[in-house]
């Protein structure tokens, strides 16, 4: 049966009009935000007190939880999917208790005034496109090297060289120097020949053999036989895949830091 309210808006509600719709939105896996003054105490690998302000809650159809500042992007508390929730009135006080099994952990964010609490069934099947810059493609290499090549270990980037600056420097498996070009888009015959440059000028220096590398999601046509004169190498970088490294890498890095607290 289609749901007869599919939106449930209260502007400065009192307590007991807050937790009957909040009570409700968790018991049927809407979409709640609480908007209000609130404290947040959190406890189980680490344990943490956030003291009053005006924040807004969020509690999303999946069972995760989110506590956000007027400013900044990142949740100063978060839960992630799977959370069992409970709500009651605890004197003039509103609690929201966000519970997890495994790793037993706790999120409780208690309201003594509230000015908005919405309620609400989102509808949401569409496609994520993630893509990244250069910079991140580079960023995603250092991160996981293995994006470019099995055994392939980065010693430095924008390493300057004679003509420039060498995206990524590193070494092979086999203990050769690897020098890399990125580019975001499909690569011409000006990358190549840049990319050639740089070998040359690491050449120049090196006690080894010098491998180069472009890195691209695709080169033109006529590239690759430039790439073959020139004694270079080409590998496909798909954009999208970098960013998803990034953003995995940026999402652990987030859970360690609440962790730690």
């Amino acid at each position: 049966m289609p749901d007869s309210k599919p939106l449930t808006v209260l502007v400065n509600p009192n307590v007991a009009e807050a937790e009957k719709t909040a009570r409700e939105a968790v018991s049927q896996h809407k979409t709640l935000i609480v908007i209000g003054n609130c404290w947040v105490h959190y406890q189980g690998r680490a344990r943490s007190e956030l003291e009053p302000g005006e924040r807004i809650l969020v509690i999303k159809q999946d069972g995760s939880l989110l506590v956000h500042r007027s400013v900044g992007y990142e949740p100063v508390n978060w839960q992630p999917p799977g959370c069992v929730f409970h709500t009651q009135m605890r004197g003039n006080f509103l609690e929201v208790h966000a519970v997890r099994q495994k790793p037993a952990e706790s999120v409780k964010v208690s309201f003594d005034r509230i000015q908005m609490v919405s309620a609400l069934s989102l509808q949401d099947s569409g496609e994520f496109s993630l893509y990244a810059s250069e910079e991140d493609m580079q960023k995603a290499i250092l991160c996981r090297p293995s994006l470019l090549e099995e055994g392939f270990k980065p010693i430095s980037y924008e390493k300057r060289v004679q003509p420039g600056f060498v995206d990524v420097y590193g070494v092979d498996k086999d203990g050769k120097l690897v020098v890399v070009e990125i580019k975001r888009k499909k690569a011409g015959k000006e990358a190549a020949i840049q990319l050639a440059k740089y070998v040359d000028a690491v050449k120049s220096r090196a006690d080894r053999e010098v491998r180069g590398i472009l890195a691209a999601p695709s080169i033109a046509k006529e590239v690759q036989r430039t790439l073959e004169t020139l004694g270079l190498e080409f590998k496909s970088l798909d954009p999208k895949k970098c960013a998803e490294t990034l953003r995995r890498s940026e999402t652990a890095k987030l859970t360690e830091f609440f962790v730690e607290k």
